[in-house]
């Protein structure tokens, strides 16, 4: 088993549990500094621990698959990710908000241009990975092609082609914790935080305890990613409109289609609502968190199935949140204040079309300095039955109501210009 370590430097001790006993100082972070190498490189991977200067290690909650490959003989460990032509196919960035040490907490702005921007770092034997990648692809639902069907889309060839499948530009961001921050947007104590962090993964990660000196944790949980309909200069441009759904997994109705919840239909309906904006010369958004079941996950979940159908009097609007609560403590666990982060990263600073019911995500994006002009819930029509009590749940808790979306027209008299323009 292996055993804690005192290492002894004048005037330093630090605990570590890291096997080779030797502590460095690597390279520190300095977190909001405009200037990449300024502020330093995001290094948590193992070839060379005296350059490690985070938390943690890469790859979110697939990490543990990377101990199982190499423990198992698959996989190297001295492994180097060979980078050639990996590059994002279209540029993000850098935007103000990027230099803004309370804007961006929670991911690295940086994370995809590591290999340029980490060029001489690189040549001197630094492995350092990307936390962002951003590719192009297409995607084809079903609902979309009804869409067309019913006369809602229409077949441009350029964003929407004829076979249904719709180009769309993809982004993957892994979190990355800069726990000052974290702490701050939390309105919690950072050493609060440390403390519960490591208590509650078990003792996982032992320096965020020994380490007061390392600010930035690579977290074991799931990422984002971020689905760009249109043309990415429509994100930041002041003339042109910005549709956005925010969406968490919900993979029991976003792949399997289960008619207990929304999820899916709202998935479709605000990537229709992106593509109808997209046609009309804007862009728009769909963000996907990994955060299944209000960050409870499936299996929490199931449980609250279950319990909700089987009370007494069945199913109602009026047991939809305590029944959660019951089973997992707490009604909900995804800290929406921190989903902001992305959009920011983005360079985002106005959405016109935010299509959502949820008060948590529009107060979070609103108290983070976005402007959110209008507010988009989904239509009667793509409400499954069996949803009707989440809906009336959500109604009772004061969450957005508005059933019925605006037209393009009824939308530039909002912003006060022609969509044409």
């Amino acid at each position: 088993m292996q055993e804690f370590k005192v290492v002894s430097k004048p005037k330093h001790i630090v605990l570590t549990s890291h096997p080779g006993g030797s502590v460095s100082k690597p390279r520190r972070i300095h977190w909001g500094e405009s200037d990449p190498l300024k502020r330093g490189p995001i290094v948590g991977t193992l070839l060379n621990r005296s350059h490690r200067n985070v938390i943690g290690t890469h790859s979110g909650s697939y990490s543990v698959y990377r101990a199982l490959a190499v423990a198992s003989g698959a996989l190297q460990a001295n492994h180097r990710a060979d980078l050639t032509n990996t590059a994002p196919i279209v540029p993000i960035g850098p935007h103000p908000s990027w230099s803004d040490p309370n804007r961006i907490v929670s991911l690295d702005p940086f994370g995809a241009m590591v290999g340029e921007a980490y060029a001489s770092l690189y040549a001197q034997g630094y492995d350092i990975r990307p936390t962002i990648a951003i590719t192009q692809a297409h995607i084809n639902m079903p609902e979309l092609q009804d869409a067309v069907l019913k006369g809602r889309l229409a077949v441009d060839g350029r964003i929407l082609k004829s076979n249904g499948s719709l180009v769309v530009t993809k982004m993957a961001l892994d979190p990355v914790w800069y726990l000052p921050g974290i702490a701050n947007r939390l309105n919690i104590e950072e050493t609060d935080l440390r403390r519960a962090l490591f208590q509650q993964t078990g003792g996982m990660f032992p320096e965020l305890i020994t380490r007061p000196d390392l600010k930035v944790y690579l977290p074991p949980i799931g990422g984002i990613t971020v689905y760009l309909i249109g043309d990415v200069s429509a994100i930041t441009d002041p003339n042109r409109l910005l549709a956005l759904r925010v969406h968490d997994e919900c993979n029991g109705s976003d792949v399997f289609g289960s008619d207990i919840c929304t999820c899916r239909p709202y998935l479709a309906h605000g990537l229709e609502v992106c593509v109808q904006t997209a046609q009309a010369g804007g862009a728009g958004l769909l963000v996907y968190s990994r955060k299944e079941g209000r960050a409870l996950g499936e299996v929490t979940k199931f449980l609250v199935y279950n319990a909700r159908k089987r009370a007494v009097g069945g199913d109602s609007a009026s047991s939809y949140f305590s029944r959660t609560e019951c089973v997992a403590g707490v009604e909900d666990m995804r800290f929406q204040e921190l989903m902001p982060d992305v959009l920011h990263w983005l360079g985002i600073t106005r959405i016109d079309r935010f299509v959502s019911m949820s008060d948590m995500k529009y107060n979070a994006i609103v108290n983070s300095g976005i402007e959110i002009i209008q507010r988009i819930a989904i239509p009667d029509e793509l409400i499954p039955a069996d949803a009707m009590v989440e809906i009336a749940a959500k109604q009772a808790a004061g969450y957005y109501t508005e059933t019925v979306a605006p037209d393009a027209d009824t939308l530039a008299t909002i912003k006060g210009r022609d969509l044409t323009e």
